[in-house]
């Protein structure tokens, strides 16, 4: 998700009707996935995460060029899950391809991710940590997972650590509704000609996943510590939101990856609050970066805690720290 902005983000004034905060451009990403394709077979076999950054880029540059008068606005990219890939690594290169520019084009101010891999050994550390203590896994099997899968690569993990996941993931069981009926609206015709998708002459069907795409992925950084001290370090706007029943990339993950960075503590973890005076979440700020967790959010947090998502991203384009009250409305 990428959001163009050119105006102020006014507070929601009520949770029945429809809040304009920016405009939002989707990118499925990388091409293969989704309803995205490339017209070079080849692509498909030679893709990982620096060709993703580079056509995400090349992409930003034709779309503003089709659509000009998006050029120089504010300009935000977000993401959830291994977007925690694709968001820093994109936000990097647009970084890093303005230094020099006085008015830039693609005016860049930050950017949030969401649930997202940041460091495989905390990651792979809060995973397990979530999924014995809510009970998904057995004592033994964590212990399995302690020890079979330190220091492993989520892309490309050991046989052992494989093993080890397989066993974990017999346990904890899984009912994928939320993919079933995903998988049947994005099929159905009247959605793709809605959306002017599958025009390519050759119809395919829609996928969560690319098997192909999984298969050949060929580069997949083990951290994303580096990008994020570099861009830290350049003043972006970063926050990392998480929700706190997620247990693909769990709080747990976030909150060890975020601690692994040494930041010191501007503001200390608190209660934030939704537009119903309920507690949305709890959040920590830091220099340099905020993060925050959402009551009640699943992996993705959006589809589950829409209402808090859409406060979240109003707070992070307002450059607000999240309410300790609740919100006037």
């Amino acid at each position: 998700m990428i959001s163009l902005t050119n105006c102020q983000v006014n507070p929601v004034q009520s949770t029945s009707r429809s809040i304009r905060v920016a405009n939002v451009l989707f990118l499925e990403s990388p091409a293969g996935v989704g309803f995205s394709y490339s017209n070079t077979t080849s692509d498909l076999s030679t893709c990982g995460d620096n060709r993703t950054a580079s056509d995400a880029y090349t992409f930003l540059l034709n779309w503003l060029e089709k659509f000009p008068k998006y050029k120089y606005r504010d300009f935000y990219i977000a993401g959830e899950s291994y977007a925690g890939h694709y968001v820093p690594q994109l936000s990097q290169i647009v970084y890093e391809k303005n230094k020099g520019i006085n008015k830039p084009i693609i005016n860049f101010k930050g950017y949030m991710v969401g649930n997202g891999l940041i460091d495989d050994s905390n990651d792979y550390k809060g995973m397990f940590e979530y999924w014995w203590n809510h009970g998904l896994i057995s004592t033994a099997t964590y212990q399995l997972l302690q020890s079979a899968c330190a220091f492993n690569s989520f892309i490309s993990p050991t046989g052992a650590c494989i093993n080890a996941l397989d066993k974990a993931y017999d346990e904890q069981g899984y009912d994928p509704c939320t993919e079933i009926y995903t998988r049947e609206y994005y099929n159905t015709p009247a959605v793709q000609k809605a959306m002017h998708a599958n025009v390519t002459g050759i119809p395919y069907a829609w996928e969560t996943c690319s098997d192909t795409v999984w298969t050949y992925w060929s580069d997949s950084p083990s951290s994303m510590f580096p990008i994020y001290q570099e861009l830290i370090d350049a003043g972006l706007r970063i926050w990392v939101f998480s929700g706190d029943t997620d247990s693909v990339v769990p709080l747990t993950s976030t909150r060890y990856s975020i601690d692994a960075l040494n930041l010191p503590t501007t503001t200390s973890w608190y209660a934030w609050y939704d537009y119903t005076a309920e507690v949305g979440g709890w959040s920590q700020v830091y220099k340099g970066l905020t993060l925050a967790s959402v009551r009640g959010a699943d992996h993705e947090v959006p589809l589950h805690q829409p209402l808090r998502a859409l406060i979240l991203f109003e707070y992070f384009l307002n450059d607000k720290p999240l309410p300790s009250t609740t919100p006037k409305s």
